[in-house]
């Protein structure tokens, strides 16, 4: 018996499906405003009524979310870079110098810098410095919005500080459409804005300073910046902890932040870059709160040291770095009297840790000092905060000064990091260390080891540099130091 063979209809399928998957993908179109995708090509956008904003892009690409990502034409196409002008991206100075050191030399037009501080330490009488100095000499109008003061408010503060210049704006809005009506009215070339967590818009759900509010402000004003080529400076909130409030998302979008630092109960202030596409991240500007305002210290080592009429127990000076700029500060140690039980440790300005752990190599590598059961209270000069290790060896030394009251020269500087052994460890950028130390008149060094320049090949000429290995060497050397 025969069995005829019939053609499967799957092979057919078969067949239809790979000549489908091989076909040349079919035109399609999108809406380059709202990315909605129409079946034809339309002078008004059906989704937004946007006119002009449909174009043509294909089916081809790869998928994201279950939908396929259509490339389109490029609205400005890559060019080679040596043909690319670097014009537009040069930093303009802002007039306030120590701002410029740390931004890397001033404000790029179309860059958004966000200022994160704690409330009262002095960013909206810097930043309206800032806009002062920047009408003043840019040429260009500087807009103030404030979103937490009236103008009235803002204008009694420039009466103090003397900022009335007639390019200088105010506005107080807490709206972002008002916000951008001010730029469009104004057209400034600096726009401050105090703060983001003030500012809300009505397309958007959650309120005032809420994450979805914050993000959707700060990516508007973004926008805005790099089309207009607005210097746009963000004034934003922390949190306990001392970081910026908001989604973190808000950091990835702009492009410089800095932290404001300062204790509301000293003058010194600082500004410490975070972030900069622009330049350095680790640069660091000093300034100093005043009646009148604030200023720019060029030179704020002085704020660091205390002038003696004769040498006092307890006391060493260490050059500390805070970015790239090298501060001599004084380290002061108070030993107390010995009590029963635990006894006190106390610090102001510095690392507790790092103090309990050179208390402890002191008592266990040194015979005459005996510090278990005594009351030990290390601060620095002029509310500066010191935590880094290089000035491990000066506490040891103004600790051991003041347990066995002898003083040290006072033209002497201690730099390195003290070892749980009592070794004395190298630090970085000690040559920049010392040339600022050697520049304020201090005559002897004691250096790590191989940090010398005997070692280096290079050092000043005018001071004495001396390498010492351990904590036990330090103490001898600088006791024959404040013996000469």
């Amino acid at each position: 018996m025969t069995t005829s063979r019939s053609t499967s209809p799957r092979g057919t399928a078969g067949g239809a499906r790979g000549r489908s998957a091989t076909r040349e993908p079919r035109p399609a179109y999108e809406c380059d405003a709202c990315g909605h995708q129409p079946p034809k090509w339309v002078g008004r956008c059906p989704e937004c009524g946007e006119w002009g904003a449909v174009v043509e892009s294909t089916l081809t690409g790869p998928t994201v979310a279950g939908r396929v990502v259509s490339s389109r034409l490029p609205s400005e196409p890559a060019r080679p870079i040596a043909t690319i002008s670097a014009a537009p991206a040069r930093a303009r100075p802002t007039g306030v110098s120590e701002l410029d050191r740390v931004l890397g030399g001033g404000l790029v037009p179309g860059a958004v810098v966000l200022l994160a501080g704690e409330p009262g330490v002095g960013k909206s009488t810097l930043l309206l410095d800032v806009a002062q100095q920047w009408a003043i000499g840019a040429g260009s109008p500087s807009l103030v919005v404030s979103g937490e003061e009236s103008v009235s408010q803002v204008r009694l503060r420039a009466e103090r500080m003397g900022t009335l210049h007639d390019q200088l704006y105010l506005a107080a809005e807490s709206d972002l459409g008002a916000v951008l009506g001010h730029l469009d009215a104004v057209k400034p070339g600096l726009l401050v804005l105090d703060s983001v967590q003030t500012i809300s818009t009505t397309g958007t759900e959650g309120v005032p300073g809420g994450v979805t509010q914050v993000r959707a402000v700060t990516a508007a004003l973004v926008a805005v910046a790099k089309e207009r080529g607005i210097a746009t400076v963000l004034v934003g909130h922390v949190t306990k902890d001392g970081q910026v409030a908001g989604p973190r998302v808000l950091e990835h979008l702009v492009d410089v932040v800095l932290h404001f630092e300062g204790d509301k109960h000293s003058s010194l202030r600082l500004v410490r870059g975070v972030k900069n596409r622009f330049g350095a991240a680790d640069e660091v500007g000093c300034f100093e709160m005043h009646e009148g305002g604030i200023s720019s210290l060029a030179d704020p080592s002085g704020l660091f040291l205390t002038r003696y009429s004769e040498p006092v127990p307890g006391t060493c000076v260490t050059v500390a770095m805070e970015g790239r700029r090298a501060l001599v500060t004084e380290v002061q140690a108070l030993i107390g009297a010995t009590v029963a039980g635990s006894p006190r440790r106390t610090v102001s300005g510095l690392d507790s840790a790092r103090l309990a752990m050179v208390l402890a190599v002191l008592q266990r590598r040194t015979e005459r000092l005996t510090l278990h059961d005594r009351e030990v209270f290390a601060a620095t000069v002029g509310g500066i905060r010191v935590v880094e290790p290089a000035a491990d060896l000066a506490v040891a030394l103004a600790v051991a000064s003041g347990g066995l009251n002898l003083a040290i020269a006072p033209h002497l500087v201690a730099i390195g990091e003290v070892g749980l052994t009592g070794e004395v460890r190298r630090v970085g950028a000690v040559p920049r260390r010392l040339a600022e130390a050697a520049r304020l008149g201090f005559k002897v060094a004691l250096v790590p080891p191989g940090c010398g320049p005997a070692s280096t090949g290079a050092g000043p000429e005018q001071m004495r540099v001396t390498e010492v290995t351990d904590v036990r060497s330090a103490l001898h050397h600088a006791a024959r130091a404040s013996a000469e």
